[in-house]
Parts: C-alpha cells; sequence; structure tokens
C-alpha cells in the first residue's frame, strides 16, 4: 500500500509545535562561564556560543564530540534560463566531487573532524522552471522538507547545513524578495559569477517570477513551493527536526539562510537553535542577515556553498566549548578574583 502523501500542513504544524530554549541548562553555562578564570565577557562570542549550545541541546554541560555537515544537492528548472556561469550539470558533478573526497568541504570536514553526508534529490529530475510554473507541487515540497529532516539522527551534537545546486542563488534571491520585498535587485548577486548582461537578465528573471506568484504565495511555505528548490526545502526540513531534537544549527551562507528564512518568517523564533556562520560575498546576504536579526561569526569573503563557512563554524564552537569546560576556575586555580 502506498505511503498517505505528505503535506505542507503536516510541515505548518510541526513549526507550531517547535519546543522552546532550556533556559535552566543555559543559566547553568551562564554561572559556570562566572567562574572561570578571566575577566567576564572577556572571550566576547565564544562565551555566548557556549550558552547557546547548552540552551539549545538541552543539557549541561553541552558536548560536541559528534558533528554532522549535510550537503543537500538538486537540480533547478530555471537554470536552464542561463542565470549561472555554470551549466546544471555541474550539480551532479560537484556531488561526485564530495563523494570521491576532492572538493573543499571534504577538507574542511576532515580538519574539524566532521561527518559528512550527501544527500543527492533527484538530481537529474530538475525541478520546473518557476519563471514559468511553480517550482513544485505541494507533495513534492513537502516531501522534499520530510527528506531533509532525516539529516538529523540520534547522537549528533551539532549540524552543519549547506547546499549544492546550479542556480539556487536565484532561487535564493526570488525568496528573498517574496519573503522581506524590496526589489529583485537588493537581493540578487553573481551566483557562480554572472555579471553584466547576464547578471540583468538573472534579476529580471526573480522579478518576473515573484510577480508571477504573487497572489498564489500566500504564506512562506508556499513562496518555498512556488520560487525555492528541493534542497532548499530539504534544509528547511532539516532544521525543524533539528529543533525537535535538541540539535544547534550552523548556517552557511546566502541560499542555506534563504532557506531557512521561510521559517523565521513563518515565527520568529523557529531559528533561535541556529547561528549563522559567516557573511557571504553575495550582496543580498547581509540584507538578509539584518532581516532576520542574525550576526554570522565571520566574515572571510567566501561565497563557495555547499556547507563550506558552516563546517568551518565548528571550529568556533569547539574552541568555545573546550575554554568553557576546560578552563580552571579562580577557586580551582588559585587565582584572586575581582575587588570590589
Amino acid at each position: 500500500m502506498a505511503s498517505p502523501p505528505v503535506t505542507l500542513d503536516e510541515m505548518r504544524s510541526l513549526l507550531a509545535a517547535l519546543p522552546g530554549p532550556d533556559l535552566e541548562a543555559g543559566s547553568a553555562a551562564l554561572l559556570h562561564d562566572r567562574t572561570l578564570t578571566k575577566p567576564a565577557g572577556s572571550l566576547g562570542r565564544l562565551e555566548a556560543i557556549a550558552q547557546w549550545m547548552a540552551t539549545w541541546q538541552g543539557k549541561y554541560p553541552p558536548q560536541l564530540r559528534h558533528p554532522r555537515v549535510a550537503i543537500f544537492a538538486a537540480s533547478h528548472g530555471v537554470a536552464a534560463r542561463g542565470v549561472s556561469a555554470f551549466p546544471p550539470e555541474v550539480t551532479g558533478q560537484m556531488v561526485q566531487n564530495f563523494i570521491s573526497g576532492g572538493a573543499a568541504i571534504n577538507q574542511l570536514c576532515e580538519i574539524v573532524d566532521a561527518d559528512l553526508r550527501v544527500y543527492e534529490m533527484a538530481i537529474e529530475e530538475p525541478t520546473e522552471d518557476f519563471s514559468v510554473a511553480p517550482a513544485m507541487t505541494e507533495e513534492d515540497c513537502a516531501r522534499a522538507m520530510a527528506y531533509g529532516m532525516m539529516a538529523v539522527e540520534s547522537g549528533i551534537d551539532i549540524l552543519a547545513l549547506g547546499e549544492m545546486g546550479i542556480g539556487n542563488t536565484t532561487s535564493a534571491a526570488a525568496l528573498c524578495l517574496a519573503l522581506f520585498g524590496g526589489a529583485a535587485s537588493d537581493w540578487v548577486g553573481p551566483g557562480t559569477g554572472v555579471t553584466g548582461d547576464r547578471l540583468a537578465q538573472k534579476t529580471a528573471i526573480i522579478d518576473e517570477s515573484v510577480a508571477l506568484h504573487r497572489t498564489a504565495m500566500t504564506d512562506p511555505f508556499e513562496v518555498l513551493r512556488h520560487v525555492g528548490g528541493l534542497e532548499l526545502a530539504a534544509i528547511a526540513g532539516a532544521i525543524l527536526a533539528a529543533r525537535q531534537g535538541r540539535v544547534p544549527v550552523l548556517l552557511d551562507g546566502f541560499t542555506c539562510t534563504a532557506a531557512a528564512a521561510v521559517l523565521y518568517a513563518a515565527d520568529r523564533r523557529a531559528l533561535d537553535h541556529c547561528i549563522v556562520a559567516h557573511r557571504s560575498a553575495e550582496p543580498g546576504h547581509t540584507r538578509l542577515l539584518d532581516a532576520i536579526g542574525q550576526t554570522p561569526l565571520f566574515d572571510f569573503g567566501m561565497r563557495l556553498g555547499e556547507a563550506s563557512g558552516a563546517a568551518l563554524a565548528i571550529g568556533i564552537v569547539k574552541a568555545a566549548l573546550a575554554c568553557h569546560t576546560g578552563m580552571a576556575s579562580f577557586e580551582s586555580a588559585g587565582v584572586s578574583g575581582k575587588t570590589a
């Protein structure tokens, strides 16, 4: 017997029932930090990261022994419009590069000792070209979200998310325009390196596509269905499952953050367990970070995608927890505390 179809209403219900922060665990991290041999606040954001990890893992002390990096890869029908500097077949070729260990993300995962999983999503079957029709049916979109949820398995301490899909910065810019307004030119960028007339064409396609679907995009999930992609829907699903499983999330650059922003637009608390790893060189990312109230951990001018920034950020989180759990207290070290 065939399984019943998955619906976006099921995803909306999951979003409405997400667990909140564990304030007891977060408070324990804050209290412990005050005992450590350093002036209060002197480690800056590293202190906040340790508290964030405890709060969203729901336990104290927080731990980071099993990080996972998940890349979702899918094909976009709109890529046939020439919105990328690379042909659509590069998506599948890069997946093989990930599998064979030749990509940047493979090297970064090795450095931070992270488990890398690559999820191929019907690469030979691109979504519809959203400049003429909705990118996905409701069932396809919901199933992609459900597929993304499978990346969250028992025993993972943190989840770093990323994507691969030629044409997906076009989809990301369209999502941002539909969710947060403005003009297409506010959100569009070179992606893989388009410039000049091709960049102008990309901008026009985004503008026209959002206008085409405007009346049908009645909520953020419908925005995702109309101008998103399978890998972007999977990222949104993974974020939902991570919240349910009390797994903190590191988001990669512009495209990954745009997928996450669908959930933020539906519920302002939906990304509280997420940190954006880096500020992408894609110009729309800064505007998007402002829209969702996120401050990235670093800005290295990266725009590769494939979870590269999120993987690199695992090392920062490891450093935060090493300081938090490994430093001596004033009492144990025999160091005098701050005078009144």
